[in-house]
């Protein structure tokens, strides 16, 4: 018997999933939770086999919870809405076993869960060829300035640090702004991190 716990703070999904996956003949559901937190406990407390994780929840997020299950046996599949690279980077940092989109056929979802205990990695398609096909377009320089940005230093701040005039600074940030198809600094960073390419 596959013993699994999910945790999503959609109550109405959360109870869906639940009373799907409990028609299989070979899974049962051991818990719920509506947060990250709640789901670190449960798989403490039930030696699960599968843990199904939703990213975006209050407290700690799926992202979290699965970096801090990375070493133990029960596998993780993350089951969300958001397609971004910078998210399925991070999962897949995390060892997540598996990585899918909730717009997925439900019988999708009892295959994967049977995959992956097989010992296979199922990742979203769509997922795999953006995080293949999008390479970061920034040179090593425009990175360092972006980072920087990211942690709050001013032009001139940047210009010290960097040993460059503000006007450089200024060019760089032109350069990134345009490079990243955004009209600021915030929806910069903002691109930044969700495609994943902070390091």
């Amino acid at each position: 018997m596959i013993r699994i716990i999910i945790a999503e703070d959609q109550k109405m999904l959360l109870g869906a999933l639940a009373a799907l996956l409990d028609l299989e003949e070979d899974m049962t559901v051991v818990g719920s939770a509506s947060n990250g937190k709640d789901a670190l406990e449960l798989v403490y407390k039930h030696q699960p086999d599968v843990c199904i994780m939703d990213i975006e929840m209050p407290i700690k997020t799926g992202l979290d919870a699965a970096e801090e299950l990375k070493d133990m046996a029960c596998k993780v599949i993350i089951l969300t809405t958001f397609a971004r690279t910078g998210y399925f980077q991070r999962a897949v940092k995390a060892g997540v076993n598996g990585y899918m989109l909730k717009d997925s056929p439900s019988e999708e979802l009892v295959s994967v869960i049977r995959s992956v205990i097989s010992g296979r990695r199922i990742y979203a398609p769509e997922l795999v060829d953006e995080f293949y096909s999008t390479p970061n377009p920034l040179t090593e320089r425009e990175n360092d300035v972006l980072r920087l940005m990211a942690d709050g230093k001013s032009t001139k701040e940047i210009a010290n640090q960097l040993h460059l005039t503000n006007g450089t600074i200024r060019n760089y940030i032109s350069s990134i702004l345009e490079k990243l198809e955004v009209s600021n600094r915030i929806e910069a960073i903002t691109r930044f991190k969700e495609k994943g390419w902070f390091k």
